[in-house]
């Protein structure tokens, strides 16, 4: 069965890091949509987009675009817009999908829900920057988001990550509205992603639990694995768009 995918990218991401996933799903003759949000495209204006701004950007893609029927998938940072929209989107989606994602709650940020020392991390490199914007250092990402690349793959792959908009990390959603609805919703996580430590900020199991029923998938690879395993992160949305 053709399904529709509407894929949002994590933060200092864009969509163009879904194409792997992308290329396979259509193979399997599903449609794809893979939006980048605002702040992320190359040559943006940073300082003043805020989390809501890329909330009413990702409803009025799908509305623009006349999606139906879709599959709302969220990576890392991407399950903030894809909570905000959600209600907005409600009749046109069929299911929500968090790839190793935040699932927030009401007032709650980005940061809030890291360790500590990454909210240390993103406000220097936010008040280092001259347009209040955030990047991983290399040597975080390669080692806790891109582990299971060679290093000629994280070097090539680095130079292409975006700066992210600050306000869009430690900003909060309303997702009341949200949270009522209940939308049917899966959670899918990479078997070796470190981009969040085990214990207490671990993605699991406090993400998945704020999803009441919603199956768990496991899928290999890091935080990265739309670029290292696309295969079978490909399969995992799609044995997660089936309930």
């Amino acid at each position: 069965m053709s399904r529709t995918f509407v894929l949002v990218h994590g933060a200092c991401h864009a969509g163009w890091t879904w194409r792997p996933v992308a290329e396979r799903l259509r193979a399997h003759g599903h449609v794809v949509y893979m939006p980048t949000l605002p702040g992320l495209n190359a040559g943006d204006q940073r300082a003043d987009v805020h989390l809501s701004d890329t909330v009413d950007y990702l409803v009025d893609y799908v509305e623009r675009a006349d999606v139906r029927n879709a599959v709302l998938v969220g990576h890392s940072w991407g399950g903030f817009p894809v909570s905000g929209a959600a209600a907005r989107l409600a009749t046109r989606i069929s299911r929500l999908v968090y790839w190793s994602a935040f699932v927030p709650h009401s007032g709650e940020t980005l940061i809030d829900l890291c360790p500590p020392a990454y909210g240390e991390m993103f406000r220097a490199s936010a008040a280092g920057s001259p347009d209040n914007s955030v990047m991983f250092p290399f040597d975080v990402f390669c080692a806790a988001f891109l582990q299971d690349a060679s290093p000629e793959t994280q070097n090539l792959v680095y130079p292409l990550l975006e700066r992210q908009p600050f306000h869009t990390m430690n900003e909060a959603l309303d997702l009341d509205e949200w949270e009522r609805l209940r939308l049917p919703s899966a959670y899918v996580l990479s078997k070796d992603d470190l981009a969040l430590p085990p214990g207490e900020f671990a993605w699991a199991p406090r993400f998945p639990e704020r999803l009441p029923g919603a199956p768990v998938i496991y899928t290999p690879g890091s935080h990265e694995s739309q670029l290292t395993r696309p295969e079978a992160l490909a399969e995992a949305l799609i044995q997660a768009s089936d309930g």
